[in-house]
C-alpha cells in the first residue's frame, strides 16, 4: 500500500469479536476526522451521561438499531460515510457473531480493505480466525490487523509482538499471508492512540497510523489491469422519436464492471460470439472517446448485431468461453435449507439461468476451518458446490474479477435471495 489515490473512494470493513471495540474505533475515526455533526455529538454526549459515563461513548455513533444499543452488540451491517481532505470512505461495520456470518459476507463483498480488531488482552481468538478466513474467501486484498485496547496492557510491546507472530502463523496456515497484503498496528480506540493522532504512549511503534494506512490504500480496480467486461442491461431503440437520425439508433446500455474501452476497439458479444467494433460511447448527452470501470455508458457498435439484456460485451482479445457448469464457494443466506432436489435461479451480472446443485464437495466449519462432508446447507453455512446450468454464463474466477466471479441464488417459488456464490 504505497500509492496515494487522491479523492478516490475506499470501501473498507471492520470486524472483530464482541467488545473488541469496533464501534468505538469507527466512532473515534469519525470524531477525530471532524465528520460528526454538532447535534449528533450532543445527542450521544447526553446518552453517555445518562449511563453514568465521564467521557463520550463514541460507539453509540454506529450502533444504529435500538436493539444493538441496548444489548451492546452489533447485529446488522452499519454503513458509515466520511471524508478527509484527501479521499472519501465508506465503512461497513460487520457483526462479529457466528450467526451473522451471512451479514459479514455481504459487507465484505464490496470492501477493498478489512480492519480485523484483536483485543490486546485476549489475543488471536476463534472469531479472529473466522473473520480472517471470510475476508480471504471474499477476496479482500488488504488486511489491517489492529491490536486494540493497548491502554489496558500498559502499552506492552512484548504482548503486541506475540499477537502479531501468532496471527502471522495462522495467516500462513490458511494461505492468507501469501495472497494478501497484511499490516499490523497497535492502538487504543478509546483514547485515540494511533488512529488519527500518534500520541505519546507507544514510542516503540514507528509505523503508520491507521488513517495514514487508509489514505494510502489503493482503491478498487487500480492495482492491476483488468479485462473489459460489459454486461448489457438494456438495448435502447427509440422507435417513437421524430428525429430521423434516431430511427436506426441501437445502443447497448450498462455498467462497465472492469477494464476500459475506446472507440475503434474490436469487441465480441457473448454468448453468441458475434464480433464488431465500437462506433461511439455515450454518457448521457456526452460523447466519450473512452470509458472505464464503474462508468454507466451506452455503447454503439459498427454492425447490426442481435444482442439483448444478459449478453456480455468483451474485447475480442479478452473473450472467454461461456460455460454451463460452475464450481463456487456458496454462503447460504436463507432460513430454509438448500435442497439438492430443487431447481434454483442463478443471477450473474444481468443474466439469469436455472440451476441444479451438482455436488457439494464439502462444508467449511468457519470456526475450526475444517472441511466436513454434508448433503445440505443451513443458514450461514459455507460450502464448495458445483452447479449445472440451463443457460450459459460468461464467468471469470472470483479471484480475478469480483464482479463477474460472483452470483446470487434465488428461490424460484418465493423470489427470495437464498445464497451468494464466489466462483472458483
Amino acid at each position: 500500500m504505497n500509492t496515494l489515490h487522491n479523492d478516490s473512494l475506499l470501501r473498507f470493513m471492520t470486524c472483530g469479536s464482541v467488545d473488541d471495540g469496533k464501534s468505538t474505533l469507527i466512532g473515534r475515526l469519525l470524531f477525530d476526522t471532524k465528520t460528526i455533526l454538532a447535534d449528533t455529538l450532543t445527542q450521544i454526549s447526553n446518552t453517555s451521561k445518562k449511563r453514568g459515563m465521564e467521557a463520550v461513548d463514541l460507539s453509540l455513533l454506529t450502533d444504529g438499531l435500538q436493539a444493538e444499543r441496548e444489548q451492546g452488540i452489533t447485529i446488522d451491517v452499519a454503513y458509515r460515510y466520511f471524508s478527509t481532505g484527501t479521499r472519501k470512505y465508506i465503512i461497513a461495520d460487520a457483526p462479529g457473531h457466528e450467526q451473522y456470518t451471512r451479514n459479514m459476507v455481504t459487507a465484505a463483498s464490496t470492501a477493498n480493505l478489512a480492519i480485523i480488531l484483536i483485543d490486546a488482552r485476549r489475543g488471536v481468538l476463534t472469531q479472529t480466525r473466522r473473520h480472517s478466513y471470510l475476508a480471504h474467501l471474499v477476496g479482500i486484498p488488504h488486511i489491517v490487523v489492529a491490536v486494540n485496547k493497548m491502554d489496558l496492557i500498559n502499552y506492552d510491546q512484548a504482548v503486541y509482538d506475540k499477537i502479531c507472530a501468532d496471527y502471522a502463523t495462522f495467516a500462513a496456515e490458511i494461505g492468507l499471508a501469501a495472497a494478501r497484503d497484511i499490516r499490523f498496528i497497535p492502538m487504543s480506540a478509546l483514547n485515540g492512540d494511533m488512529l488519527v493522532d500518534r500520541l505519546e504512549n507507544m514510542p516503540w511503534y514507528t509505523g503508520e497510523t491507521l488513517i495514514e494506512m487508509l489514505e494510502k490504500a489503493p482503491a478498487a480496480h487500480t492495482e492491476q489491469s483488468e479485462a473489459f467486461r460489459f454486461p448489457v442491461q438494456f438495448v435502447c431503440r427509440p422507435h417513437a422519436s421524430d428525429d430521423p437520425e434516431l430511427h436506426d439508433f441501437r445502443g447497448f446500455m450498462g455498467r462497465i464492471e472492469s477494464g476500459e474501452i475506446a472507440i475503434g476497439d474490436a469487441v465480441t458479444v457473448l454468448p453468441n460470439g458475434y464480433q464488431s467494433k465500437v462506433k461511439a460511447i455515450q454518457l448521457g448527452a456526452d460523447q466519450l472517446q473512452s470509458a472505464s470501470t464503474e462508468q454507466s455508458v451506452t455503447l454503439l457498435l459498427e454492425d447490426e448485431i442481435d444482442t439483448s439484456r444478459g449478453d456480455m460485451i468483451v474485447k475480442s482479445a479478452e473473450a472467454i468461453e461461456p460455460v454451463k457448469q460452475i464450481e463456487a464457494f456458496v454462503c447460504w443466506l436463507s432460513e430454509t435449507p438448500m435442497s439438492t432436489a430443487r431447481t434454483y435461479i442463478i443471477r450473474h451480472t444481468t443474466r439469469e439461468s436455472k440451476a441444479k446443485v451438482g455436488t457439494i464437495s464439502y462444508k467449511v466449519d468457519v470456526n475450526t476451518l475444517e472441511q466436513q462432508a454434508t448433503s445440505d446447507l443451513k443458514m450461514n453455512d459455507i460450502a464448495r458446490i458445483s452447479f449445472k446450468l440451463a443457460q450459459p454464463l460468461m464467468i471469470d474466477s472470483y479471484k480475478n474479477n469480483r464482479a463477474t466471479g460472483a452470483f446470487i441464488i434465488i428461490d424460484e417459488s418465493t423470489n427470495n435471495t437464498v445464497g451468494a456464490g464466489m466462483i472458483v
